[in-house]
C-alpha cells in the first residue's frame, strides 16, 4: 500500500524510512559544514579574559603597595575600553583617569608611554600628539602583547614618578606572562 507521507510522495514504508534517513543525513551534513562564503567577512581575534586583566592589575597594585605607593591601575582591552580599574585608598584624585589614559596611550601607539614622552621631548614625535583626546604621554603605560598580537594596555598612576609607575605596570605584565604565551 502506498501513502503520501510528509512530502515524500507515494513510497512504500521501507522507501519512506530510507528517504527520511537520507534527508536527515543531508541536512545534518549541510548544517555542520563550514560556511566558507562568510569566512572572508569575519575577523577572529584574541582578547584578555577579565580574570587575566584583574590578575595583572592586582600584581601592579601589590608591587606599588610594597614600595609604599598608593596608586590606581587600569587595564584596557584591545579596543581601548577599560576592563579593570583598581584604585588604592589614598591614590590621588586624578589617578584613575590618568592610569586609564596611560593604558589607552600605550595600546594606541603600541609603545611604552615613557618612550613616547621621551620621543616628544627629543623631537622624534610631534608634541601635538600629547593633546589628542584620552592620551597621556607620561611614564607608566605599557602595551600588552603576546605572540605578535596586541591584547590591550596597562597603566599605573600615583607613584612619585613615571619610572616607578612603569615598574609597577611591568610587574603586572610579568604576573600574566605565562597566561599570555601562545
Amino acid at each position: 500500500m502506498r501513502t503520501n507521507v510528509r512530502g515524500y510522495g507515494f513510497l512504500p514504508a521501507q522507501g519512506r524510512r530510507v528517504a527520511l534517513l537520507l534527508a536527515t543525513f543531508a541536512s545534518t551534513a549541510f548544517l555542520s559544514a563550514p560556511a566558507r562564503a562568510d569566512d572572508a567577512a569575519m575577523v577572529t581575534y584574541k582578547s584578555l579574559t577579565p580574570e587575566v586583566a584583574l590578575q595583572a592589575a592586582q600584581a601592579a597594585m601589590k608591587t606599588c603597595r610594597d614600595n609604599g605607593y598608593q596608586i590606581s591601575v587600569a587595564v584596557v582591552d584591545r579596543f581601548g575600553l577599560p576592563q579593570v580599574l583598581l584604585r588604592d585608598r589614598f591614590a590621588g584624585l586624578p589617578a584613575n583617569d590618568t592610569a586609564t589614559r596611560k593604558a589607552y596611550t600605550a595600546l594606541s601607539f603600541r609603545a611604552s608611554t615613557a618612550d613616547l614622552a621621551k620621543s616628544i621631548r627629543d623631537g622624534g614625535l610631534d608634541p601635538g600628539l600629547a593633546r589628542l583626546p584620552n592620551v597621556a604621554m607620561l611614564g607608566g603605560g605599557l602595551a600588552i602583547e603576546s605572540g605578535g598580537t596586541l591584547l590591550g594596555g596597562i597603566g599605573v598612576s600615583g607613584a612619585p614618578g613615571g619610572d616607578k609607575d612603569e615598574a609597577c605596570a611591568k610587574a603586572g605584565l610579568d604576573a600574566i606572562r605565562d597566561s599570555l604565551d601562545f
